[in-house]
């Protein structure tokens, strides 16, 4: 497959199947999709979709059934997980909804940590300037369970850019938060985006984050659909809003992004 020089993340009949006793369950029908170098895009859908499923196989966490993915030209389809963390050490920044913190560090030495496993030179100014720029520079000291919601989602911020990364894959990142600071938050995913260059994958149900994107492609029953209009983008926010208070299903998206969790390298 040729790869675009100006793309950073190409795929090509991608497709994700999983065995369940002795059916075949099909989570994402074949799909092609390239991101641009410093493009803003946002994958909207229900839950249930297959966005989490496709974004977790775009960030080198899981592997797909069949088909093709590059990452800064690297055949991610054809690494095993160690060459996939490799990967994700040297270009990868992720923010996901459920912040993972690690309850022993501090904010400053959380945010530190993938600097520090990248053996950057300038691992603590850098994440004091960051920290400093989501608001947290009093905060440098304080343990997650000091922080509030947003301010643990802050920390995760800075976290996902202190090594600099090419693309950076968001799963939710204002799914815990409350209207107020969840428009904080999206402010300073996209300031930080200007500042370091950065491109952005978001996996979002929130009409008003996936605006914010230069794209939006939508992801129904596996399969993706773009461009996505602002009538379908408000009526996908509707239907989240809904879904959360009528259905406790458990999502092929939250099993996926269970799995893909615990395989960060």
């Amino acid at each position: 497959m040729h790869v675009n020089s100006e793309s950073i993340l190409s795929v090509k009949d991608l497709t994700k199947s999983v065995q369940v006793e002795d059916k075949t369950l099909v989570l994402l029908q074949p799909l092609n999709l390239t991101v641009a170098a410093g493009e803003s895009i946002a994958i909207v859908g229900s839950s249930g979709s297959g966005k989490t499923t496709l974004l977790s196989i775009l960030a080198g966490l899981d592997l797909p059934s069949s088909g093709q993915v590059y990452l800064k030209n690297q055949p991610l389809h054809q690494y095993n997980e160690e060459q996939r963390s490799q990967v994700r050490a040297q270009h990868v920044g992720f923010i996901f909804q459920q912040f993972l913190l690690i309850n022993s560090l501090t904010a400053l030495e959380n945010v530190m940590l993938p600097a520090e496993l990248a053996n950057m030179p300038d691992a603590q100014a850098r994440g004091e300037a960051l920290l400093a720029q989501v608001g947290l520079a009093d905060r440098l000291e304080h343990y997650p369970s000091q922080l509030s919601g947003g301010e643990q989602q802050r920390v995760a911020i800075a976290r996902a850019f202190i090594a600099k990364p090419d693309i950076l894959f968001a799963d939710e990142p204002t799914g815990n938060l409350d209207s107020k600071t969840g428009q904080h938050i999206i402010d300073l995913i996209f300031d930080l985006n200007v500042k370091e260059g950065t491109t952005l994958v978001l996996v979002t149900h929130d009409a008003k984050l996936a605006a914010r994107c230069q794209r939006q492609v939508e992801m129904d029953s596996g399969a993706l659909t773009e461009p996505l209009t602002e009538a379908t983008l408000a009526n996908t926010d509707e239907n989240h809003a809904k879904n959360q208070a009528d259905s406790q299903t458990t999502s092929h998206d939250d099993l996926a992004s269970k799995t893909s969790v615990s395989q960060v390298g």
